[in-house]
C-alpha cells in the first residue's frame, strides 16, 4: 500500500448553481478521508460541478468551502483563483504537456517546493505511484494507463487538500482499468483528504466510494451509500439511472 500522505483533515462543502448554458443546482458535502462519487447521465453536470470546485468555471450562485477556508461565495463576491485552492485534479483526457518528460511535468505542480528540492520530491511522487522508471519519457511514449498514473502523480505533487478524479478509468482498456481501480483504492485509503470521483460506472462507485451523489438534469436527487442505493433506489428515476449505468459498465 502507498504511504500515507500527511494533509490537514478537513471536509468539503459545496453548493453550486447556474442558469446557463444549462440549469445546475447541486449541493453536497465530502468528509475528510472520504471518497464521494458523483454519478449521473451524460450532460447532467458532473464534470461542470468538478470544474466549479476547482475554480475552472464560476457558478452564478452558491458557496464552496473546505473547512473554514472559503473558496467561492457568490453573496460575498469571493472567488479564490484555482492555483490558490491546492486541489489535485486528474483529468479524463490526461491533460499532459507533450513537450515535457514525466518528471518535469510533475515538477510544474510543485511550485510550493524549493527549486533545488523538486527533482528528489518529484521522484518520490513517481515512486509512490509506481512509475519512477518513466521519469524521462514523454507522453507520446506512454500507454494509456501510464499516462493516467502520471496524471495522478501530478495531482499528488500539489500536496492537495482535495483530490478530484474525472472519469479516471474511461480512456483505458478493461485490464488496465481494473489495475488502476485497485491502485486508486489503495491511494485514497492512504489519504486524509476528501476525494470526489466522477464516474458513469455504478460498479466503480460501489468499489471505490463510501458515498454516492446522483445528479440528474443538473440537480442532486440522491445522496447515500452506493451499495444501499443500488439495492434500494428510492425512486423509479434513480433506479433507471443506476440500472442504465450498471448495464454500460
Amino acid at each position: 500500500m502507498m504511504e500515507t500522505i500527511n494533509s490537514v483533515a478537513t471536509s468539503l462543502s459545496a453548493r453550486v448553481e447556474q442558469d446557463a448554458p444549462f440549469p445546475l443546482d447541486v449541493a453536497f458535502t465530502a468528509r475528510s478521508g472520504e471518497v464521494l462519487a458523483l454519478v449521473g447521465p451524460s450532460g447532467s453536470g458532473k464534470t461542470t460541478t468538478l470544474r466549479m470546485i476547482a475554480g475552472l468555471a464560476t457558478p452564478k450562485a452558491g458557496r464552496i468551502a473546505l473547512g473554514d477556508t472559503v473558496w467561492f461565495d457568490a453573496q460575498a463576491a469571493l472567488n479564490i483563483r484555482p492555483e490558490l485552492r491546492r486541489i489535485g485534479y486528474v483529468f479524463q483526457d490526461y491533460a499532459l504537456f507533450p513537450h515535457l518528460n514525466v518528471l518535469d511535468g510533475v515538477r510544474l505542480a510543485m511550485r510550493h517546493v524549493p527549486y533545488g528540492d523538486q527533482i528528489a520530491a518529484g521522484m518520490d511522487i513517481l515512486k509512490r505511484v509506481g512509475i519512477e522508471r518513466l521519469a524521462q519519457r514523454r507522453p507520446r511514449e506512454l500507454s494509456g494507463g501510464e499516462r493516467q498514473r502520471v496524471g495522478i502523480a501530478r495531482a499528488l505533487a500539489r500536496d492537495p487538500v482535495l483530490l478530484l478524479l474525472d472519469e479516471p478509468f474511461s480512456a483505458v482498456d478493461r485490464p488496465t482499468r481494473e489495475q488502476l481501480k485497485r491502485e486508486v483504492s489503495d491511494l485514497t485509503a492512504s489519504l486524509s483528504i476528501p476525494t470526489l470521483l466522477v464516474t458513469h460506472d455504478i460498479d466503480e462507485a460501489v468499489a471505490l466510494a463510501q458515498r454516492m451523489v446522483v445528479i440528474d438534469n443538473g440537480r442532486t436527487i440522491a445522496d447515500a451509500v452506493p451499495s444501499e442505493l443500488r439495492r434500494h433506489p428510492p425512486t423509479p428515476r434513480i433506479a433507471e439511472i443506476i440500472g442504465t449505468h450498471a448495464r454500460q459498465s
